[in-house]
């Protein structure tokens, strides 16, 4: 007999949230009456991302978000391809050995496993000390902007 798990059951059931589909219920917007008058609050929604989009304080974060990534995603795919091509076009390099058994090829495949913990924490690291806190005051302020909007002020 298959023992049951409590948890399994809770979370399909939907316990504790509102709609009881597993999922929390949806957060009650003021919907327009009118199809006129619904193109008008999406028209005003939409201005007010596109002026955040266009913000100096969006450029900004966006600006370090590429400053890390872009050179981080370029040098982790050159020496992973590096590491392929070495692999497979100099096997006699990779099967030099170290120390006992460990050659150059396991050292290698293990720096691969190594780089992408080291990249992972660099880059969770990067987005807390550099990103989070300006993107997070963006969200609220685009969020106020929005709810103004919905809510039949500009």
């Amino acid at each position: 007999m298959r023992q049951e798990d409590p948890w399994h059951d809770t979370l399909t059931a939907g316990w504790g949230w509102p709609n009881g589909a597993g999922m929390p219920a949806p957060a009650a917007v003021p919907r327009p009456r009118g199809e006129a008058e619904r193109e008008i609050v999406e028209a005003r929604a939409r201005d007010v991302y596109l002026a955040v989009q266009q913000s100096e304080a969006f450029q900004e974060v966006r600006s370090r978000y590429r400053r890390f990534v872009v050179p981080g995603a370029a040098a982790f795919l050159v020496w992973y391809v590096g590491y392929v091509v070495t692999a497979t076009a100099a096997p006699g390099l990779m099967a030099r050995p170290v120390i006992g058994a460990v050659n150059v090829g396991m050292l290698a495949g293990l720096g691969q496993f190594a780089s992408t913990f080291l990249l992972t924490w660099a880059y969770a690291r990067h987005a807390r000390l550099r990103r989070d806190r300006p993107a997070l005051e963006l969200r609220w302020d685009t969020q106020e902007l929005t709810r103004g909007v919905q809510g039949g002020t500009s």
